[in-house]
């Protein structure tokens, strides 16, 4: 009986086993490609950031460095304009409530014109 129990365990074990197998294979092959993805998308951002790489000139050459200070650069920019536009919106939502006022105050005025009139 015991030796039917460690025949039962290592079947178990050898079980597990090939089942952690596959499961290193399967994330071996994520993270293979998610090597991959991640190859191709520096890429695109080299060649995005860097018309020496669009244009195949530079290829490799290209310092990541600089693509990184561009891409942080573009985030600067993007950030600023967003600052820029909460600005700009502020000011036309003070502009028109000063325009709603000066309305009513025309109207005011208007009315009391034809009263005196």
């Amino acid at each position: 009986q015991a030796e039917e129990e460690l025949k039962e365990g290592c079947a178990r074990q050898a079980l597990q086993l090939r089942e952690m197998g596959r499961r290193e294979r399967l994330l071996r092959a994520d993270v293979s490609r998610a090597k991959e993805q991640l190859e191709s998308f520096k890429t695109r951002v080299m060649r995005a950031c860097s018309p020496a790489a669009a244009a195949g000139v530079a290829g490799k050459a290209v310092m990541e460095q600089q693509v990184i200070e561009k891409v942080r650069q573009i985030s600067d920019e993007n950030r600023q304009s967003r600052e820029r536009e909460k600005c700009l919106q502020e000011e036309l939502s003070s502009r028109l409530s000063k325009e709603k006022e000066v309305s009513a105050n025309i109207e005011v005025f208007r009315k009391s014109l034809q009263e005196l009139q």
